[in-house]
């Protein structure tokens, strides 16, 4: 009898474990209305202001694991709603865990189409593990703007 009341306490606090941490990850909707709220955002307020509010890590474009990232076409990063380090330096050679250049990806994919998702591996600012990711971009201009959702765990 222990052990069966054991074994349902461990399986309902896995459930709720489970519940609590999928609740704290953003989706790929979030990201991609993210996206797009960054930039009315642009639109009306000028990229100054705007990569401003988007850099602010308490801001209105980060939500639990979800942030802005502001790319230029040559890959330099203009905003970025978190780790501040990688502002103004150009990123082009970064790549994944599984030797993706994925910001120089993002780049070609914005030459040819105005929107789209990416995937590739990245490491998320909960877990702090690297953890597979889908990217929605948007070209505005000469400008990149980008979200990203981790993938759930399946």
């Amino acid at each position: 009898m222990f052990k069966k009341v054991m074994i349902s306490i461990f399986i309902c606090l896995f459930v709720v474990t489970s519940v609590y941490a999928a609740e704290k990850r953003g989706t790929t909707g979030e990201a991609k209305k993210m996206v797009k709220k960054a930039i009315a955002y642009i639109k009306a307020n000028g990229q100054e202001k705007a990569f401003a509010e988007i850099n602010n890590p308490k801001g209105k474009f980060v939500y639990r694991d979800l942030y802005i990232t502001v790319f230029d076409m040559d890959g330099k990063c203009l905003a970025r709603g978190f780790n501040p380090d990688l502002l103004g330096k150009n990123l082009t050679e970064l790549k994944d865990p599984d030797g993706k250049f994925f910001i120089k990806e993002r780049i070609e994919m914005a030459k040819t189409k105005e929107s789209g998702w990416q995937d590739y591996k990245y490491i998320d600012p909960l877990s702090k593990k690297v953890e597979p990711k889908t990217a929605y971009f948007e070209k505005y201009g000469d400008i990149i703007v980008t979200c990203g959702a981790y993938k759930p765990k399946k």
